[in-house]
């Protein structure tokens, strides 16, 4: 079984080594690559210097196309299993082989790791969680699954909706709203409690300035995805 991490990074030169090395002493059987997704600081200098395997945009696509660039290099290159995990050291590598061994238990088509289910570690700030609260209640509203958190990066994906992913992936503030894709198309998607980091260097894409655009969009974006005719 073929495996890969993909870490989508932006300006994260303080901690991608950092990061890298993690998951070589926690997951050494994973494959990894950076999408370095047009970064302005050293990022792209130390994944060069060190040798590490790197996507480098000639454009910043954002989040969204980051990953979907990962995802469509994971499926041309034959792999089984893809996994999302940030570069800014949030995610701890050590629960990838959990992840793998719950994914093939359950017969998921994505595992998500969850911050929720027992909350344990990091559980980022109250309005956040209020946020997070809400998109949790609109899913199972659309689709009747209950996801605790919709808003995770830390997700495991297998082949059938690499494919899926490779060609279609939202391009703002994925993650919910790509979690409804899975489940509107008639797949599993499960959760496993994981304990989250911190950031360890950097600063969210979303403040309290975006914080009602990033709400009023996604909203938008998971009722347009619940009633979008989806594939049999």
């Amino acid at each position: 079984m073929k495996k890969i991490v993909i870490i989508p990074a932006f300006n994260e030169s303080k901690v991608i080594i950092d990061t890298i090395n993690d998951i070589r002493a926690k997951a050494p059987d994973f494959d990894f690559v950076v999408v370095n997704d047009h970064s302005k600081d050293d990022t792209h200098r130390l994944l060069a210097r060190e040798g590490i395997p790197a996507l480098n945009l000639p454009v910043n696509l954002g989040i969204g196309g980051a990953v979907q660039t990962g995802y469509l290099y994971a499926y041309r290159n034959g792999y089984d299993i893809a996994v999302q995990l940030d570069g800014d050291g949030q995610h701890d590598p050590a629960f990838l082989h959990d992840m793998v061994t719950f994914m093939q238990k359950n017969e998921s088509d994505m595992v998500i790791g969850s911050r929720y289910i027992t909350k344990e570690g990091f559980q980022s700030t109250s309005l956040r969680r209020t946020g997070i609260r809400f998109f949790s209640w609109l899913i199972r509203l659309i689709t009747g699954k209950r996801i605790t958190d919709p808003t995770s990066g830390y997700r495991m994906i297998n082949r059938r909706i690499m494919k899926i992913f490779a060609k279609d992936y939202p391009r703002d503030f994925p993650e919910p709203e790509s979690v409804v894709t899975v489940l509107k198309n008639g797949f599993r998607v499960d959760e496993l409690q994981v304990i989250m980091r911190g950031r360890q260097s950097g600063k969210s894409s979303i403040n309290l300035i975006k914080s009602p655009y990033y709400m009023i969009k996604v909203t938008f974006a998971i009722i347009l995805e619940g009633v979008r005719k989806h594939a049999d």
